[in-house]
């Protein structure tokens, strides 16, 4: 036993000595995966209903997504954009298909892939002097310069100002309020279909299709940042696809430009935007870059995350376990109102609002936020969540999860919210 906790402190010994401390990192040193389970360095199992944040579609270490690196890694590696490769080509061409008529950029990753939306809502507006985008307050869109100036959460700013120019925020789920803050320097609106770092958020049908109806009236770009919310994790492939299943108004909605990454390589580290026509040109050569963006190895593990989500149907399997989950979730709500505030989401994006401090005794008597105690006790119970700020617990698990696996994470859920009653 002493071998094997020193194991773990040598190992935080060196991200002590050697690594930047810009993450607070609970204490756990992974050291293998296989599904929905996770196994630290001294032999703890844990399901894993976080998936590296909505990263791991396919749970870990899936084995057709080894055998898909290894092949490929064998054939070709890496390639410059300089040349082209079949296995880009047929990315964009499933993507688009999944989408809307468009074409495709690829990067490294979500921040990457939103810088790429601004600069094309920059060069979209530049002849006319337009370059400011909108945001939504307790939005979320990365960790670059530009990703935080358009993050709608001052405490990702500070300490790094000033912010870039050109971002201005307003309340999420109000169209009269994104209509009043258009100015003549106003060229595009940026929103999560729901909002991930900022509570899981959905947007309403009604905004969406009216923010729509204010772009195109205004010559504004609608752009969608789906790197967390999109991927099949709400039961369609974009989360704005499943809000607006069903409603009339909303036939042909399509949004100008459409960010991804997260679960675009099943943990490979990828991203993606998706542009609409007639703006697919905008960005012609020389206007955007990408070193490591769409290499054949990072295409070809996408090629199989999307073959293999159509095969065994795990858009299907996130809508209906995702319902089964968020209803015993609400279940446990009515049973337990001192501890769960509210649960929301879609698909297999929930998420658990936690009652406030002053009104859970358990939760005040700490100096941590109700989000990290919680998830704290989870995970010595052996499962895995993401805390979203103060209030908010996400449960993001693989689109793959089975029924009795989620129904082993809610039992556990169930015993800590019993405990804090």
């Amino acid at each position: 036993m002493i071998a094997i906790v020193k194991k773990f402190e040598e190992i935080k010994e060196l991200f002590g000595k050697y690594v930047i401390p810009s993450y607070s990192r609970f204490d756990i040193a992974f050291e293998r995966g296989s599904g929905s389970f996770l196994e630290d360095v001294n032999g703890k199992r844990y399901l894993d209903m976080g998936s590296g944040i909505a990263v791991c579609c396919l749970g870990n270490s899936h084995p057709e997504i080894a055998e898909t690196i290894c092949a490929q890694s064998r054939q070709l590696i890496h390639t410059s954009n300089l040349y082209y490769h079949k296995w880009q080509g047929l990315l964009a061409q499933q993507i688009v298909g999944l989408i809307g008529k468009g074409k495709m950029f690829f990067a490294n990753s979500g921040a990457e892939a939103n810088e790429g939306l601004y600069k094309l809502a920059r060069k979209f507006g530049h002849d006319e002097g337009r370059f400011e985008i909108l945001t939504a307050f307790n939005s979320f869109h990365g960790r670059t310069l530009a990703g935080i100036s358009a993050t709608g959460q001052d405490k990702v700013k500070k300490g790094f100002e000033p912010m870039v120019s050109g971002f201005r925020h307003i309340p999420f789920n109000d169209i009269d309020a994104a209509e009043n803050a258009i100015s003549p320097a106003t060229v595009a609106i940026l929103i999560e279909g729901i909002q991930g770092e900022g509570g899981i958020t959905p947007a309403t049908a009604n905004y969406l299709i009216g923010l729509r109806k204010l772009c195109e009236s205004k010559k504004m770009l609608l752009l969608m940042d789906e790197v967390q919310c999109g991927y099949f994790r709400t039961g369609r492939f974009a989360s704005f696809q499943r809000i607006l299943e069903g409603v009339q108004e909303a036939t042909g909605f399509l949004p100008d430009g459409v960010s991804m990454a997260k679960s675009i390589a099943g943990g490979f580290p990828m991203g993606a935007f998706w542009v609409r026509e007639p703006y697919t040109d905008l960005l012609g050569p020389g206007a955007h870059a990408s070193t490591f963006g769409g290499t054949p190895l990072a295409c070809s593990v996408a090629l199989k995350v999307i073959e293999i989500i159509k095969r065994d149907k795990l858009d299907e399997n996130a809508r209906n376990v995702g319902d089964y989950i968020k209803g015993e979730l609400i279940r446990l709500s009515q049973s337990y109102p001192s501890v769960i505030k509210a649960v929301r989401g879609l698909g297999l994006i929930i998420g658990i609002e936690l009652q406030e401090k002053e009104k859970n005794p358990a939760f005040s008597s700490s100096q941590k936020t109700a989000s990290s105690q919680v998830t704290d006790m989870l995970q010595k119970e052996g499962l895995l969540v993401i805390p979203s700020g103060a209030q908010v617990i996400r449960l993001l698990p693989p689109l793959n999860i089975s029924k009795d696996e989620a129904k082993q994470g809610l039992g556990i859920i169930e015993k800590v919210v019993s405990s804090l009653k």
